[in-house]
């Protein structure tokens, strides 16, 4: 699905919280303020949900909240599969997958946004190269698909998102979201494991430290519009 990307006057960018296990764990998430959650479906991560686990996640959620599935490197068939199975709304593509799979999975009327990277591959200067509905940036530099709980130098995203919908990933927590929404101007962000107590086990505490920090920090971004992605 090929979003016409709403331009809006909000308030700050818009939260992803990634690798939700549990259903209590989500349902608090979203009532802190989360806009989207997220379901890990690559078996190496110590985040990975079963389509069981996802679905019974996805299904409690309220209807405005946008569920979003994370794959690397399967199939279309798998994806879909997946899609339908647990009632996802949108997926995240955090692999080497191809333009014409972003293309194809487009024409679902899915959100689909694709991982590009500051370091690997692909990387941000290949963005022409693929149609999504919006971007997630991050390094790339840890040893598994992810953010990899890394710091990295956040500002070397803003140019990218003068030019396209993005969201930002990788190493963000309740100390450091300022800085980093700051330096690069999200339209939205992503955050795990800076708000987990656990693998895949997310901290109420730490996740309202986060949505109250970035709602704070709001005037401080160099943007006047941000792209609603979720």
């Amino acid at each position: 699905m090929n979003l016409d990307q709403k331009i809006e006057n909000n308030s700050r960018p818009q939260i992803k919280v990634c690798g939700l296990t549990r259903v209590e764990e989500a349902l608090e998430c979203v009532s802190l303020g989360a806009d989207a959650i997220g379901c890990v479906f690559y078996p190496l991560s110590s985040r990975h949900v079963t389509d069981d686990q996802a679905k019974k996640i996805c299904m409690a959620m309220p209807s405005k909240v946008i569920t979003v599935g994370v794959f690397v490197n399967e199939t279309f068939s798998d994806i879909m599969q997946k899609v339908k199975t647990c009632h996802l709304k949108a997926v995240q593509l955090h692999g080497s997958e191809s333009p014409e799979l972003v293309s194809r999975l487009c024409k679902e009327n899915l959100l689909v946004i694709k991982a590009l990277f500051i370091q690997g591959s692909p990387s941000i200067e290949d963005v022409a190269n693929y149609k999504a509905s919006a971007y997630l940036v991050e390094c790339g530099k840890g040893r598994l698909p992810g953010g990899n709980a890394l710091e990295w130098n956040w500002e070397k995203a803003r140019d990218f998102g003068k030019q396209h919908p993005f969201i930002l990933a990788g190493g963000l927590a309740p100390e450091n979201i300022v800085h980093a929404v700051t330096a690069s101007a999200p339209d939205a962000v992503d955050v795990s494991s800076g708000v987990e107590s656990g693998p895949g086990r997310k901290d109420s505490g730490k996740v309202k430290s986060f949505i109250d920090a970035l709602s704070r920090c709001s005037d401080k971004i160099d943007r006047k519009n941000i792209r609603r992605i979720f």
